[in-house]
């Protein structure tokens, strides 16, 4: 299976477990996220809930070539069902990063309450060089912890960066030694789930909450442009590129 959930105690694992891949998301793995995500709110028993890759690979992002054949193409979409479950999660998001963490490996981590990421993580949020434009309320997120400038510069150069560079733009809680980062996050995630349960789940909203409205608006802005581009020249020939493994070329388009 492409996603892998387990529990330890009062913590859920949910594991993106396709590494011959690099972790890409397919369609089906965005249902099975947003389906791991939804169970581990319904259940009582579940108080922290941990997301993580393998010990090389957290996620490369999504795989263009199933992107390419069923894109999204509105709010009922596979990828937008995991964006609602994630942003609406009431219960504590924790991750574990190694290695890759690109796209929406990057922009989950806003979403996320603790991020552990070890030292051999590499984050690159691709989407102008891709021809398209953030998701997951990132173009609002990222400036609100890391400041405009460098938000700005991750968004719009969208060249990879280490785990220091992502700790000092603020959606990494810590880095650690690579071998260390899912024990790091278990272990925070288990404090959390010793703790009162009402009092974390009332922090984490008093948190969340002020800026509740501005991230579902801009979840569904973000949507409408996202699905605009995808028909844009540059976008089809961004993608076209990858998947042909070459240099796109936008020399001739506006």
């Amino acid at each position: 299976m492409d996603i892998v959930t387990s529990r330890d105690g009062a913590v859920l694992a949910i594991e993106f477990n396709r590494p011959q891949k690099k972790n890409a998301f397919t369609s089906d793995m965005y249902l099975a996220l947003a389906a791991a995500l939804r169970e581990g709110e319904r259940d009582d028993s579940v108080r922290a809930i941990i997301f993580h890759g393998q010990p090389t690979v957290f996620t490369s992002g999504n795989d263009l070539e199933d992107f390419m054949k069923r894109p999204p193409q509105g709010t009922d979409s596979p990828v937008f069902r995991f964006l609602e479950a994630a942003t609406e999660a009431a219960k504590p998001l924790i991750a574990a990063v190694n290695g890759p963490a690109v796209g929406i490996g990057t922009t989950l981590l806003l979403h996320c309450d603790l991020v552990y990421a070890g030292d051999d993580a590499r984050f690159r949020l691709p989407f102008a060089s891709l021809g398209l434009v953030p998701e997951f309320a990132s173009s609002y997120l990222l400036p609100l912890v890391a400041g405009y400038q460098r938000a700005a510069e991750l968004l719009l150069l969208g060249e990879a960066f280490d785990a220091q560079k992502a700790h000092a733009a603020g959606f990494v809680t810590a880095v650690v030694p690579a071998a260390q980062a899912l024990d790091t996050a278990r272990e925070a995630a288990r404090k959390v789930a010793a703790l009162p349960v009402k009092s974390v789940r009332l922090t984490k909203a008093l948190l969340k909450d002020a800026h509740r409205a501005a991230v579902r608006n801009q979840l569904q802005v973000e949507g409408e442009h996202f699905r605009e581009m995808l028909g844009e020249p540059a976008a089809r020939e961004a993608l076209a590129a990858f998947l042909e493994k070459r240099a796109p070329d936008f020399s001739k388009i506006r």
